[in-house]
């Protein structure tokens, strides 16, 4: 027995060492990729672990796996680490060390993408909020102030990863630098195309001091490598349909050999609110792969799982019509795999196409989680926003301040004006970031809203009268020249017929985390009546006797944000596409749960809200 225990310790063993020993190179020369010392092609897909619970990663591993990938690619998200300047955290669903490992385990290899922008979709692109309070800081730009921040981040980086690194004997394989710079060279004609050169490759200098030894890339529009692509770098065609376009600009670029790679490859594509869901047809994006294959060149779906903006990270976009274009909760984005971890139709086309050029055959696609539906969940306490409001901090100013200013990333901020004698005219809020809704002594005026580009509205303040603006920060732009302006909140002065309302304005934060809580008596059932059309939060318990995912009817709400178990699942906006809200069953319990929500229109009192099987993400409303 003692001797068969040895021999079963010294299997293990060894078995742990070839294990970790596995991933033995990769290399990018004479125009193609080698792992292992063969020629590959890779066939990837792109999946962020901050838009999926931890406990679901295998999961959505297996279905890539299933679908005939051979690696996963992710950007790493600076925001959601550097929590506040110094504090990190890599934990739970941010442990992005546990990620690669268990896509490892799937027999996935890795890609990472740290930006540090990234885009994505994501709150301010992948940057802390804070920056903005640094002096003289500029991001992404070849600026001291900057760079010595982001090292301080690619360092944190490097600590949590450096053993995942093939020539660790890892999965990751490769490393892409900053992240679609070409397209931020042309609309920052301001900078000129050295500098902004310098700086794209003083980041992936960084990448390489730091101790990132793999090999890099860059991706760009195949139009836009001369701004985005540096020298020892492969650059990468994003969105590029056309092979002789993508060959011929990479050629140009990379001393005349490939290899070829499109590291963006469209499946599906991004949404916003008040806005249609747009949908990608399955035939052509079966075609297309069929044609990177054909012509050996190598892809990344992005997305091939989109998940979800929980909480405050959807990032916003803009343009000629719209100031803002907050984008949607869900980032289901249309992709082959769903919000919530289903096979499509377009799945089935890609794995079918992939299988057809595949020797080996691909594993049985793992079954979907288990869905349930939770009926009429009662609201048994109803909370007045603005009681809850006064037992918030409160900081006093001759005028508004940003929420920048007032140390608050995300959230809501309330900002109090008394006025002694009465005004009217027209209130212009200009500076507004980005969503309001106006009152005077508790009672709803008027909504502006930067996606309409609504700042002014009408107003009569009578005498001895109290001005409330409730602002939400919808979100920091995440795309464009503009991400250098992303302050929140009103960002200039509040002006009533072109004269500045100065003096005396209270801020009341509202950042509503996740530790945030309800430390005040509910309002009776004869005032709740009285509630329409005022800010308010709805509180209940619910109890379940099975896990299982879920999506949350929004369609009879107005405006707001939902905490489960002291969870903040996103954002509802009644226009829509978005009606439900995704629910993973992993942040239920068996036995009594607790729902919160917070309506800031609140134009029908609510009584129950249900939690049903099927998503809705496209039904725009008036």
């Amino acid at each position: 027995m003692k001797f068969k225990s040895i021999l079963t310790t010294l299997f293990i063993f060894f078995s742990a060492g070839l294990f970790a020993q596995k991933h033995q190179s990769f290399e990018i020369k004479n125009g193609d990729f080698y792992y292992n010392k063969k020629a590959i092609k890779i066939h990837a897909g792109e999946m962020h672990y901050p838009r999926i619970p931890h406990q679901y990663w295998r999961h959505r591993f297996k279905m890539m796996k299933a679908m005939g990938l051979n690696a996963v690619t992710t950007y790493v998200f600076w925001n959601y680490h550097e929590i506040a300047p110094g504090k990190w955290d890599w934990t739970g669903d941010r442990n992005l060390k546990q990620f690669i490992k268990e896509a490892d385990e799937e027999g996935l290899l890795v890609i990472l993408r740290p930006g540090p922008y990234v885009c994505a979709e994501w709150e301010f692109g992948g940057y802390p909020w804070w920056l903005q309070n640094i002096k003289g800081l500029k991001i992404r730009e070849d600026n001291e102030l900057f760079l010595n921040e982001n090292r301080k981040y690619l360092n944190e980086l490097y600590l949590q990863v450096k053993d995942q690194l093939i020539t660790k004997g890892g999965p990751v394989v490769m490393i892409q630098g900053e992240n679609e710079f070409g397209s931020f060279v042309i609309q920052r004609k301001d900078i000129s195309l050295e500098s902004h050169r310098s700086y794209n490759a003083k980041v992936i200098q960084q990448l390489k001091e730091i101790g990132f030894n793999v090999p890099m890339f860059t991706s760009d529009g195949s139009w836009l490598f001369e701004g985005g692509s540096v020298k020892g770098a492969l650059p990468t065609a994003n969105g590029e349909n056309d092979i002789d376009k993508i060959k011929k600009v990479v050629n140009e670029y990379n001393n005349g050999v490939g290899p070829y790679m499109v590291a963006e490859f469209y499946p599906g594509w991004l949404g916003h609110w008040a806005e249609n869901f747009p949908r990608v047809d399955a035939g052509k994006i079966a075609r297309q792969t069929e044609k990177y294959i054909q012509n050996n060149v190598s892809f990344n779906y992005y997305m091939v799982h989109g998940g979800t903006n929980f909480g405050f990270t959807n990032g916003a976009n803009y343009d000629k019509n719209h100031d803002i274009q907050p984008d949607l909760t869900s980032y289901d984005y249309d992709a082959p795999i769903t919000e919530a971890g289903w096979r499509t139709p377009k799945y089935d086309s890609i794995r079918n196409v992939l299988q057809k050029y595949s020797t080996v055959k691909f594993p049985e696609v793992p079954a979907a989680n288990k869905i349930i539906e939770i009926k009429d969940i009662k609201f048994t306490e109803v909370y007045n926003f603005f009681d809850y409001a006064e037992k918030q901090e409160k900081i006093n100013a001759d005028h508004p301040k940003t929420f920048e200013e007032l140390n608050q990333g995300h959230g809501y901020v309330l900002y109090r004006r008394h006025f002694n004698q009465p005004i009217n005219g027209t209130l212009d809020v200009s500076g507004l970031r980005d969503y309001a809704t106006i009152y005077i002594n508790g009672e709803k005026i008027g909504e502006l809203n930067r996606y309409y580009k609504n700042y002014t509205m009408p107003i009569d303040i009578p005498f001895n009268s109290t001005l409330e603006i409730l602002v939400e920060n919808w979100g920091r732009i995440n795309y464009g020249a503009l991400i250098n302006e992303n302050t929140k909140g009103i960002i200039s002065p509040i002006k009533i017929n072109d004269t500045e309302i100065s003096g005396d304005w209270e801020m009341v934060k509202l950042p509503f985390n996740d530790q945030f809580k309800i430390n005040l008596k509910p309002i009776t059932d004869s005032k709740i009546n009285q509630q329409k059309n005022i800010p308010t939060l709805y509180k209940g318990q619910f109890t379940v006797n099975e896990i299982g995912d879920t999506f949350l009817d929004m369609q009879q709400f107005g405006k707001g944000i939902i905490f489960i178990n002291g969870r903040n699942l996103g954002r509802f906006w009644k226009v829509g596409p978005q009606q439900t809200l995704y629910l993973p069953g992993v942040w239920l319990k068996k036995g009594i749960n607790e729902i919160v929500i917070f309506d800031q229109l609140n134009e029908t009192i609510q009584t129950s809200v249900s939690g049903v099987k099927i998503p809705i993400l496209d039904q725009l409303k008036d």
